[in-house]
Parts: structure tokens; sequence; C-alpha cells
């Protein structure tokens, strides 16, 4: 008994210690941005920001690097995923050390080889057409190298959702029973299994998102501005205007993260309800039990 009544208080107390390990540094930060010495409390630090020289241009590049981010990383991974899964599954641990590179190796050094490759394009293929492809994907209107670098970057987060979201469903069987009817294998990922992964695609576009969004090492040194680059700038000249827009980042993201979970809810709550269909049909058809007469 003294076992079963002291692990909820573990529990609670290790929960309480999370929550005081995530809020005070939150509460800390908004108080910083409200409270102004020999004024009091002021929301001008927020009024500011949709004012403040570069946020639109950098969180909307931001965005734009981040859509783009997705899609690259669910081109190549669900495919790989899929066909490892129905064609090749001892390949299996061979694509998951891939994926989990980047871990491993730091984003200076990442960085520090981006550079060194654009550097060495230019030089050497200047009379060729690849010159152009150079020059384009270093453009700062969109510069396309961030999302190859970001792509990197979020394979081993995206890599880990897909693959609980594919061990969750049997891809297999989807697959051989959407070709018995008929579908083509394409038309069978795309109508059957992808659909069935709708929570596992969520989670890994929310990560990417989340990584985009925080990522400063490889837009700084690059030489871009994005919106984790803009606020770091701009803190040097506007601390509360930069705490600001980072809790107001935070917040949005929390936001997005409580989105993500709801959209995942009536595929729960239907599965339910159809189980639970399933079971009162079951007790209507079966035959009532014959009462037995008593001697």
């Amino acid at each position: 008994m003294a076992r079963l009544t002291r692990k909820p208080m573990w529990r609670g107390a290790v929960g309480l210690l999370a929550g005081l390990y995530f809020l005070v540094p939150v509460a800390a930060s908004v108080i910083f941005t409200v409270d102004i010495p020999g004024q009091g409390l002021t929301l001008d630090a927020y009024g500011g920001i949709l004012g403040a020289d570069g946020f639109t241009d950098s969180l909307l590049l931001t965005m734009e690097l981040a859509a783009a981010t997705i899609v690259l990383v669910m081109v190549l991974l669900v495919p790989a995923l899929v066909a490892v899964r129905l064609g090749a599954p001892r390949l299996r641990p061979v694509l998951e050390i891939v994926c989990s590179l980047p871990l491993v190796v730091p984003s200076v050094a990442l960085v520090s080889g981006y550079s060194s490759v654009l550097r060495w394009g230019p030089e050497h293929l200047s009379r060729t057409p690849l010159f152009q492809t150079f020059t384009a994907v270093q453009d700062k209107r969109f510069p396309f190298v961030l999302v190859l670098a970001y792509t990197v970057m979020a394979l081993p987060l995206a890599y880990r959702a897909l693959d609980s979201g594919m061990r969750a469903v049997d891809v297999r069987v989807l697959v051989e029973a959407a070709r018995s009817c008929g579908a083509s294998a394409p038309r069978a990922v795309l109508q059957v299994v992808l659909p069935n992964m709708r929570g596992a695609l969520l989670n890994a576009s929310f990560l990417t998102l989340a990584l985009v969004l925080g990522e400063y090492t490889v837009g700084a040194l690059l030489g871009y501005q994005p919106f984790a680059v803009w606020i770091v700038n701009t803190g040097g000249n506007q601390a509360q205007l930069s705490v600001a827009v980072s809790v107001l980042s935070l917040v949005v993201t929390w936001v997005l993260l409580l989105v993500l979970a709801a959209a995942g809810r009536p595929r729960d709550r239907s599965r339910s309800l159809s189980r639970k269909s399933r079971r009162a049909g079951r007790d209507a058809a079966a035959p009532a039990p014959i009462a037995q007469e008593a001697a």
C-alpha cells in the first residue's frame, strides 16, 4: 500500500518540476517585455512587432523556406520508407543510419561544407550550365541552399515520426488490398497508405516547421536573414522587442501543437465508434441464452 501511495506523489513532484522548468523562463520573458522601469506595465513591445523593420520579410521568407523544406522532406522520405517496407526490409537499418547522420554532425561543420561547395562551384563550373544553378540556389529572395540544409537537418526528426506511423499500420496489407481492388501502386500509396498516416505526416511537418523557425546557425553563417537571425540582430538594438517576438513565436508553436493534437482526434474517435458499433452488432446478433427451468 505504501508503494501505491508514493508513486502518484513522485509523479506529481516530477510534473511540477518540469512545469516550473519550462514556465519560469517564459514568465520571466513576458515580465521583461511588459515591465518598463519607471513606466510600469505596457504592451508597446508587442504592439511594435508588426511595424518593426524586417519582421514581415524575414517571417514570410522563413515560412516559404519551411513549406519548401516540408515538401522536400516528404518527397524524399515517404517513398523511401514505403519502398523499404514493401520491397527491401533488410535496408531499413541502412536508411535509419543515413537519416540519423545529421545528429552527429554539428551545424557548423555542415555550413563549412556548404560554403566550400558554393565557392568551388562558380570557380570551376563558370563555363557550364551548372554555373547558373549555383547562382540560383543562392538568390537572396529565396535561398534554396537553406532548403537543402534544413532538409538534411530535419531528416532525423521526420524519419522517426514517419517510421513510427508506418509501424502503427500494416503497409503491405493495405497496398495488397488496394492492388486487389484494381488500384495501381502509386494510387494505393496516395489514397490508402497516406490517409492512414495522417498523424505521422502532421507530426513530421510540425517538427520540420519548428526546426526551420528556430534554426539560426546555418542562415547566419551563410549570410541570410531568416526569422531566427532577424530576432538575434534585433536583440542588439531593441532587446524587449526581440524577446517579445520570441515569446510570440513560442505561443504560435504551442498553438500549432494543439491544432496538431486536435487534428488527430476525429480519426481515433471514429475508430472507437466503429468498434463500439461492431460490438453492439455482434451482441444483437448473438442468440439469447435459454433459461433453464428449475426442477
